[in-house]
């Protein structure tokens, strides 16, 4: 079976705390271990050519869990700084965060902008991080801007005003853990992405899950509202 590679997949890393649950452990070692994940799912990514990640790794709406959990997340996030991209994956990755970052703790905050920068001039595979995201907000904040820089919106213009401007839209939406929601996730760039919905959780993902979820893709066939 030939297989196509989608360019870029959106990942919703559901499955953390059910998993922790399961081993009668803390949910904070769920999310550890959904890191631990993370690093299989894209080494295999970029085995197959992908380009473009994006991961749904903390919501706008997050900030209503317990205070215990918000935080272990958060600590997550400061040890994710100090990893080497460079070294961290099969080859070296740029990684971009969106989302209302001014919205993160003042440490966190500058920490996103250094990782960007130290990292913006690998080209071949970027990995993005939804991070204090809401598609909702964004709809709102691009068009706050527009509206500020007296631009009238367009089909073809909204898309430069988003969080994602400059990366494409995705091709493929998967959600681990069993749910079937969007859950505020890349609404409007998700407008004609395929999707799939794995029962396993997520930091049960592995090589054997991204080889399914690609034969999966290579099966469907992209319309666009057109008939062939």
């Amino acid at each position: 079976m030939k297989i196509t590679v989608p360019k870029h997949i959106g990942f919703i890393m559901d499955g953390n705390g059910r998993w922790a649950k399961k081993r009668l452990l803390p949910r904070s070692l769920g999310h550890r271990e959904g890191v631990k994940a993370l690093k299989r799912v894209i080494d295999a990514c970029i085995d197959y050519g992908v380009e473009y990640v994006t991961v749904y790794t903390f919501s706008t709406e997050n900030w209503n869990r317990p205070k215990k959990e918000v935080d272990a997340l958060m600590n997550l996030i400061r040890e994710f700084k100090d990893k080497d991209f460079k070294n961290e994956f099969n080859k070296p990755v740029r990684v971009r965060f969106i989302g209302n970052i001014d919205g993160l703790p003042d440490d966190i905050a500058t920490a996103v902008k250094e990782v960007e920068l130290s990292s913006k001039d690998v080209k071949d595979f970027c990995l993005v991080i939804a991070l204090n995201y809401g598609a909702k907000d964004e709809i709102v904040h691009a068009c706050n801007k527009m509206r500020e820089t007296g631009v009238v919106a367009t089909n073809e213009n909204i898309g430069d005003y988003l969080y994602t401007a400059g990366i494409p839209d995705p091709d493929l939406i998967v959600r681990t853990g069993g749910e079937k929601r969007l859950s505020n996730f890349l609404l409007l760039q998700s407008a004609y992405a395929e999707f799939e919905f794995l029962d396993v959780l997520w930091p049960d993902m592995d090589k054997k899950d991204v080889a399914q979820i690609m034969k999966d893709y290579s099966k469907r066939e992209r319309k666009y509202g057109r008939v062939k």
